[in-house]
């Protein structure tokens, strides 16, 4: 990490947050005129008021508006105190997506490439202490072959700029994740890093790792749940030792509070502290040992969803309100954990899954990685010059894409390293792992990721149909197999439920062959169900097929003992772009967008709960 800024914002002894959500002004650039019409400086010619934090696109009512490719603004006015004149001052913002320019009084004062993860921009030299400072940043929502997600951007015939995604799910942009003024001291705690040993006699060390810009001395403390110091240490490498030591488990959370004090012992008293950082950590121990994923030693089994930051008129802006609603949903289902389908989740988010002991698969944003077929828009363009091209066959994406790729796998990793919750990193979603073009890539990319966790979590990435046993290439440098299946919906539907059903064990067989030491999740499968549609017998889109369907893919996992996980796509109905296969969306949720159970809701919680 680069500045303290880039931790998770808490209020301590040295540190203060002024937070900057609200209503901001904004408007499109299709002219990309702004910086050069004087915008940063001088305000927005007639904005229009834009709720930060949210994706604007749901917020507009005509077409034009909410299909928006291209450059948009916001800006807002902040007072900035002058009694925080001795600290660095920062705008941090939770998330802008998908790349964004920030101007403080018409200086530009940072960029940032990828939607998100969070970033900083240090602004002491150009703000007025103890005034009005006014903040405008120019956001960016095109896609590209060498954008984390991937896709294409193509124009109308009128010229309009128009995206197309290479995802199935809606390309929500905007400031969708809270915008803070933090000052932190000139000395800080920039980062951290810990990692565990658990020891038979019940006692355990937390080995820290913590990083500062500057000289001074460190001292750690750990504290229990009920605010009892537990454990010191001095130095900026160190290990604090407990006798009996509280784990973290599935659904079961337990969370120390680590402090880490910056301290000049020249002085006395407080004084002496120079910077104090504080955060809540887990103790537990995550490995792959053949075909079992162990937490703590012990086997789990992942039983859960994949999940969307979606939801009616927020879009992928952070709501509070849904994300505790769908843990209340979650564990009413007997769900133990879920993938961050398809880029990195709110800091929030995880958090709630720390203190609910939910198992995560953190996933980096590198979704796309195919000429997707439901690109509509990509497959009528006859002058895209990437058309009858294998994605990795492209000389941008070996080396554009893949510097991207690895920028936003060190943001990712840096971002969550601390979190108990998340168990594997998942690096790519669905990528075209059958094309001997994506091997080079593919070797790249894990062996960069494996030198960036202390704790060293398993790698994995979501293998596609497309990609079926035997035809993927790269499945070697995963420590897990994770694959998408959707026997029975997208392959031999219908009456066909059975024949899906022997196509599904064909494959799972070769792929027992194949990888014969490695543990299996099933991170997606599922069929579109239109809640409130019955029929008997049942039909494609029907309540009572979604039951069947999942039915008949249980008792395939329920075959093999090298499968340890099922993730259901999705939990909730969410927003794509539009399409021939889609009705307002992608109805796979069990769950209804507004977060009402379907049937498939239940027989998931007869099933889990017995597990």
């Amino acid at each position: 990490m680069t500045d303290g800024a880039l931790l998770y914002p808490r209020v301590t002894a040295t540190r203060r947050i002024q937070d900057m959500d609200g209503m901001w002004g904004f408007r499109f650039d299709p002219a990309g005129e702004g910086e050069r019409n004087g915008w940063p400086k001088d305000g927005l010619p007639d904005p229009r008021p834009m709720p930060v934090p949210a994706s604007f696109n749901d917020i507009v009512t005509d077409k034009a508006s909410r299909e928006y490719a291209g450059d948009f603004w916001y800006e807002t006015d902040v007072l900035v105190p002058g009694e925080w004149r001795d600290k660095d001052l920062y705008l941090r913002f939770d998330a802008a997506t998908h790349r964004a320019d920030v101007f403080v009084n018409g200086t530009h004062v940072g960029s940032h490439e990828g939607g998100f993860t969070p970033f900083a921009v240090r602004i002491d030299d150009v703000v007025r202490w103890n005034g009005r400072n006014h903040v405008a940043v120019r956001v960016n929502n095109e896609l590209s072959h060498t954008s984390l997600p991937a896709g294409t951007t193509g124009t109308l015939p009128d010229g309009t700029p128009i995206n197309g995604p290479y995802f199935d799910f809606f390309n929500y942009a905007g400031l969708q994740r809270p915008v803070r003024l933090i000052a932190v001291p000139k000395e800080a705690v920039t980062g951290y890093a810990t990692t565990y040993d658990i020891h038979d006699d019940g006692s355990a060390d937390v080995r820290y790792d913590v990083e500062t810009n500057g000289t001074h001395a460190v001292e750690a403390r750990l504290y229990d749940a009920d605010g009892v110091m537990v454990a010191q240490a001095s130095g900026g490498q160190g290990v604090l030792h407990m006798t009996d030591a509280h784990l973290w488990n599935v659904r079961a959370a337990y969370l120390y509070r680590i402090e880490f004090t910056i301290v000049d012992d020249a002085t006395s008293d407080e004084a002496r502290i120079i910077d104090r950082y504080d955060d809540e950590i887990g103790i537990r121990t995550v490995q792959v040992e053949g075909r079992r994923i162990l937490v703590n030693g012990k086997p789990v089994h992942l039983k859960g969803f994949r999940r969307h930051e979606d939801s009616i008129v927020n879009g992928r802006g952070e709501n509070l309100a849904v994300i505790a609603r769908d843990y209340a949903l979650m564990e009413w289902t007997g769900a133990n954990s879920f993938r961050t389908s398809h880029y990195p989740y709110s800091e929030e988010d995880l958090r709630m899954a720390d203190r609910e002991g939910f198992l995560v698969i953190d996933e980096c944003a590198a979704v796309g990685f195919m000429a997707s077929l439901m690109n509509f828009i990509d497959a009528a363009n006859d002058s895209n010059p990437h058309r009858g091209r294998g994605f990795f066959d492209d000389p941008d994406v070996q080396e554009r894409t893949l510097a991207v790729h690895k920028a936003a796998l060190r943001e990712l990793f840096e971002r969550d390293r601390n979190h108990p919750s998340v168990i594997m990193w998942s690096l790519m979603n669905e990528p075209d792992s059958a094309a001997e073009s994506a091997v080079p890539y593919f070797e790249e990319i894990f062996a960069t990721a494996r030198t960036l966790d202390p704790q060293h979590r398993p790698l994995t990435y979501t293998n596609l149909m497309m990609a079926a046993a035997g035809k993927d290439r790269c499945h070697r440098f995963a420590d897990v197999i994770c694959l998408n299946r959707y026997y029975g919906w997208y392959v031999q539907g219908e009456y066909q439920l059975a024949g899906a059903e022997k196509a599904f064990i064909d494959e799972m067989d070769r792929w027992m062959e194949l990888e014969p030491d490695k543990p299996f999740v099933f991170t997606e499968y599922g069929a579109d169900t239109e809640a409130g549609v019955h029929k008997l017998p049942s039909v494609q889109w029907s309540e009572e097929y979604q039951c069947e369907y999942l039915e008949m893919q249980h008792r395939v996992f329920d075959r093999y003992d090298a499968v340890v996980g099922e993730q259901v796509w999705n939990l909730c109905d969410f927003q794509t772009g539009e399409g021939i296969m889609r009705v307002d969306g992608n109805r796979k949720g069990v769950f209804t967008r507004d977060r009402q159970p379907k049937a498939a809701a239940f027989l998931l919680k007869r099933r889990w709960e017995t597990m």
